[in-house]
């Protein structure tokens, strides 16, 4: 690993790199004050992790984006994802407040199985959660319910309590996050006409036939959105997943290439990205109940 990135594949290498005493080695809560200082870091981090940041005064580094993380925001990263963080100006420390949980504490858990469900873990820095006074005071309580309970002595409820609790904690940041998708809508139109100005160009001015069948990621990437925000963002705006949304365009514009006496089936599913004909015929009979040849003769009268 890269000397300059601090591994924090535990909880208890992340406590000692701020100082922070360790109380259970899988579940943590953590709290920021304008008196704890760290300029700037890179962080890898082993464990899932969500801040609720309360005042401006830092900048997060995530891949090739960088994000204002500004005051009544929360983020969150999960296992494997490396983050830089700078403080902004020579003033104070931010102040914050952090839930960190190891993936080992949602063993044989419900939340263990459903973890992959909370897509924001995989947005970063590429989308924060904007909050309202009210939802900040609603996730504060459960902060507070989870780190009140890991102060008691343990006993046979402590973990089932402190994993439902994390689990409703992360429910409200999803009805949040799709709050805010409602209010952002002008903006999510934006990416919306984007994409589909993209996914045309992509099918009609052969860049399939160079690049294959297009994929969520490379609209995702030419959006400068994590393919997990981006999926849910289409999801939103149209009722589809994005998966969903180009393949039916695609097949659109198969159904309008299979007029065209001048194409035949191997030109269509090359011009579509795809390598074999066969296939293309499979997933069009999969998508319409019918094959290319099927849908052409009826449409034809024939």
């Amino acid at each position: 690993m890269d000397p300059t990135i601090y591994d924090a594949d535990t909880i208890e290498h992340y406590n000692r790199f701020f100082g922070f005493e360790t109380r259970h080695p899988l579940v943590e809560i953590v709290h920021f004050d304008r008196s704890e200082s760290q300029p700037a870091y890179r962080m890898s981090f082993g464990f899932y992790a969500l801040f609720l940041k309360k005042t401006k005064g830092c900048l997060i580094d995530y891949g090739r984006t960088k994000y204002d993380f500004d005051d009544e925001t929360v983020v969150s990263f999960a296992p494997g994802q490396t983050v830089g963080i700078q403080q902004i100006g020579g003033g104070p420390a931010p102040e914050a407040v952090g839930l960190l949980f190891h993936p080992d504490y949602l063993h044989r858990t419900a939340l263990g199985e459903s973890i992959r469900q909370y897509t924001f873990f995989s947005y970063a820095s590429n989308e924060a959660l904007h909050l309202s006074a009210e939802e900040r005071c609603v996730l504060e309580d459960y902060m507070h319910k989870i780190e009140s309970e890991l102060q008691r002595p343990a006993d046979r409820f402590s973990k089932a309590l402190v994993v439902s609790n994390i689990e409703i904690l992360l429910n409200y940041c999803m009805r949040f996050y799709e709050r805010q998708f409602v209010t952002r809508e002008h903006l999510n139109l934006d990416v919306l006409a984007r994409f589909e100005s993209l996914l045309d160009e992509y099918l009609y001015s052969g860049l399939a036939v160079e690049r294959g069948v297009p994929t969520v990621r490379y609209f995702a990437d030419k959006i400068c959105l994590s393919p997990n925000y981006f999926g849910d963002l289409v999801k939103a705006g149209t009722g589809r997943t994005a998966q969903e949304y180009i393949r039916l365009k695609m097949f659109d514009a198969a159904k309008e290439w299979l007029l065209d006496p001048a194409k035949n089936l191997k030109q269509i599913a090359e011009e579509l990205g795809f390598s074999h004909p066969q296939h293309f015929s499979r997933m069009f009979r999969r998508q319409t109940g019918m094959t290319p040849s099927e849908y052409s003769r009826k449409l034809r009268g024939r």
